[in-house]
């Protein structure tokens, strides 16, 4: 089973025969419909759809996907033989952000397992290479077979799927305080760029400043709780390159229930180091109450949807 499974509302699937009947559902649904997912007339509707490309070989590969909430469902890949018969790989639980996270340039490469690609994205704003699991491959595919990557001026719209999940209270900020921080967050990704591009005296900079926020951290730890000094994180978890651990201020926040399941899925829109992205999680796996204002602190699995140039696609 899909760990992410339960953070869409299927937390009692224990069987591999109930997983089969609802890999078939969405492969039976998907290819009977044959409705395009930009054909929805409302974005309450449940999209159904798929989107299938040649590769250079001339082998037709084929995502199918479902939604089982507003906004989130499961996308099974195959590939179609000969006789346009349907050959299912694998499958993953996915979420369709609303958002764009950011307007940097993506790396894609393919993982060494299984037919599906991971993205790279290095946003100063994060301070970590952002690696995530690429839902539109089969788009990414296409314009590869086309000879057309790669490909400038991208954005890149994240989404997270967590199981483990809870609510933090915000840390008071008065208005001044805000602006204080809205300008040396400004301040701090101006001597970034400038250090990317190998401008010694940002680099030195940004070390001083690194050593000054270590004393000061060190000092108030003591006596402080570190989330009421650490206002965001966004940092690597485990040893699977595209999960993370998470901390950051929730911006919207709806609930909605599995159509088949009737389970609770809250749907979070979340700015982590001023990244925002959508986050989904099982209402059982979140510890306390979300509301706009407050913190969502959790693991999540980060995935990304390149959004190309409309001429291209």
């Amino acid at each position: 089973m899909h760990r992410y499974l339960r953070a869409i509302g299927f937390s009692r699937i224990s069987t591999r025969e109930e997983l089969q009947e609802l890999v078939n559902e969405v492969v039976e649904d998907t290819i009977l419909s044959g409705r395009r997912s930009d054909s929805a007339e409302k974005k309450k509707e449940y999209i159904c759809g798929r989107d299938i490309a040649a590769d250079e070989n001339d082998r037709v590969y084929a995502e199918l996907f479902l939604d089982f909430v507003h906004g989130a469902g499961i996308c099974v890949r195959g590939e179609f033989d000969e006789e346009n018969n349907f050959l299912y790989e694998y499958y993953f639980p996915y979420l369709r952000g609303m958002h764009v996270s950011s307007n940097e340039d993506v790396t894609v490469e393919r993982h060494a397992e299984k037919e599906s690609y991971a993205g790279v994205c290095d946003d100063i704003k994060v301070g970590v290479s952002l690696i995530f699991y690429l839902q539109n491959m089969v788009m990414y595919k296409r314009l590869k077979a086309l000879r057309r990557l790669p490909v400038q001026g991208t954005s890149l719209t994240l989404s997270a799927l967590s199981t483990d999940g809870m609510i933090m209270m915000p840390i008071i900020k008065n208005e001044s305080e805000k602006q204080r921080i809205k300008k040396a967050s400004y301040e701090r990704n101006r001597l970034l760029t400038q250090a990317r591009n190998g401008d010694e005296e940002a680099i030195e900079s940004l070390t001083l400043e690194d050593m000054d926020t270590y004393t000061m951290i060190s000092r108030k730890i003591q006596k402080e709780d570190v989330f009421s000094l650490v206002d965001t994180y966004f940092m690597p978890y485990g040893v699977e390159c595209d999960q993370y651990s998470i901390l950051g201020e929730i911006v919207e926040v709806r609930s909605d229930k599995n159509r088949l399941t009737d389970e609770e899925i809250v749907f979070m829109t979340v700015e982590c180091n001023e990244l925002m992205l959508e986050v989904c999680i099982n209402s059982a796996d979140l510890y306390g109450e979300p509301c706009a204002g407050r913190r969502f602190k959790g693991v999540v699995w980060l995935q990304g949807y390149i959004n190309f140039p409309d001429n291209l696609v």
